[in-house]
């Protein structure tokens, strides 16, 4: 078989493309995080979701050059590894791998106790949480197209319940709910975005299959703009209605803001939608990652940096059942030991340090004139500013970060270097 019919099919387009980033990053945490972002910056908290907006769209652009440049399969991983060399592409898979992890953690915990607030029962975060992932275990190790529909089934239900609250809750907001007296400082800004910012991560995960778009230096490009712009305006109206719903009270409804915010207008009724609604859509995105994630560990024992018996595929189902199995327990551990917002600003710091290196990779990638063979790529205006602004916006909001939380990262990408280390070394003798 010749080099080219071993290539995987460019069957994405624009829209399609457009719509798996905004599927992705619609996720779970957006029916969660308008009462932490209240908390933070009080009325003043639509700004912040702007600032998530403005770094994410400063890293979508340094995205889009990249990946119109970098058309292999991979995403950010592919993009650094080409520019940093392969410890720096190995540390930026691992950013990739421990933002996925916590994220699903942290989404399973909010789920749990959305659905204790669902049935009006106290105690069945850690029954659920165990449960769940015994179940998406059991389910993804019997094969990928079972995960796959059950992923299909809870996305097309997810977005009605947001839709349905910002149409109706609109015609019910209070003025001075939403009126900003007074901005907060810009530490609590920071902090707020900090946050926040896990609502936008997505965008890395819907491009790892960069290789199979079609005309990548057009299709990224419009694709990303498309779909940053209907998330930023999504999320806008849903804190927007909640938070004129509820006003103050919007910030102490951590369980479950829009569900209260629904009840408002709606009744029992409306808090039972959004409650469902949030569930489907937390369950959605923690069956979708269930699915990807433990893919990530069976890549890195099949390149030798973890112990080969991770890579090992099922006789029978033909899945990686190891790294199913070792992932999901050291998801469903994490979710039951931390909070939802604990989680989350992991989450993001592994995130941000990601976009940070994509970022620098753009900047080399310009230099040194990469591109895809016969293709334009995409360039991003004002030159090289964009990347360093870029750099210097995530730089600020990780000033906010604590030390508990940096210890945390620092520990996860130690360990990692000590498996390259000795991957490396083996591979050399």
């Amino acid at each position: 078989m010749s080099p080219r019919g071993r290539e995987l099919v460019r069957a994405v387009g624009v829209w399609g493309l457009a719509a798996s980033i905004f599927n992705v990053t619609v996720g779970g945490g957006i029916f969660r995080l308008p009462a932490s972002a209240a908390a933070a910056a009080g009325p003043a908290a639509p700004f912040v979701y702007l600032i998530c907006a403005a770094v994410m769209g400063c890293v979508v652009l340094c995205f889009a050059e990249a990946g119109s440049r970098i058309t292999l399969t991979g995403g950010p991983y592919a993009y650094v590894e080409a520019v940093f060399g392969r410890y720096v592409g190995f540390l930026a898979g691992v950013l990739l791998w421990m933002l996925g992890t916590t994220a699903v953690a942290g989404v399973s915990s909010a789920f749990a106790e959305g659905l204790g607030a669902l049935f009006g029962v106290e105690g069945l975060r850690v029954p659920v949480i165990i449960a769940m992932f015994m179940v998406l275990a059991a389910i993804n190790m019997r094969g990928v197209e079972q995960g796959t529909k059950l992923i299909m089934v809870a996305s097309v239900a997810k977005l009605l319940p947001l839709i349905a609250f910002v149409a109706i809750g609109v015609f019910f907001i209070q003025p001075d709910n939403i009126a900003v007296r007074e901005m907060p400082s810009a530490s609590s800004m920071a902090r707020a975005a900090i946050v926040l910012v896990f609502a936008f991560s997505g965008v890395e995960t819907a491009l790892v299959p960069s290789g199979e778009v079609k005309d990548p230096a057009r299709t990224v490009p419009r694709a990303l703009a498309i779909a940053m712009i209907g998330v930023t305006l999504l999320y806008l109206a849903v804190h927007l209605v909640a938070a004129g719903l509820l006003g103050e009270g919007l910030a102490t409804s951590t369980a479950a803001p829009l569900a209260f915010a629904a009840e408002s207008f709606l009744g029992t009724p409306g808090r039972l939608l959004l409650l469902i609604g949030a569930s489907i859509s937390m369950f959605g995105y923690v069956s979708g990652m269930t699915l990807a994630v433990p893919r990530a560990l069976y890549r890195f024992a099949e390149d030798g940096l973890l112990p080969k018996v991770v890579g090992s595929i099922h006789p029978t189902w033909r899945t990686p059942h190891v790294a199913i199995l070792l992932q999901t327990t050291l998801v469903a551990t994490l979710a039951v030991f931390n909070s939802f917002e604990a989680l989350a600003v992991i989450s993001n710091l592994a995130a941000l340090l990601l976009y940070a290196g994509c970022a620098a990779a753009t900047i080399m990638l310009r230099r040194r004139g990469i591109r895809q063979e016969g293709a334009v790529p995409f360039a991003v205006p004002g030159g090289p500013l964009i990347p360093f602004v870029t750099i210097a916006l995530i730089a600020w909001l990780l000033t906010s970060i604590t030390q508990a939380e940096w210890v945390v990262l620092l520990a996860t990408l130690g360990v990692a270097t000590g498996f390259f280390v000795v991957a490396t070394r083996a591979r050399r003798s």
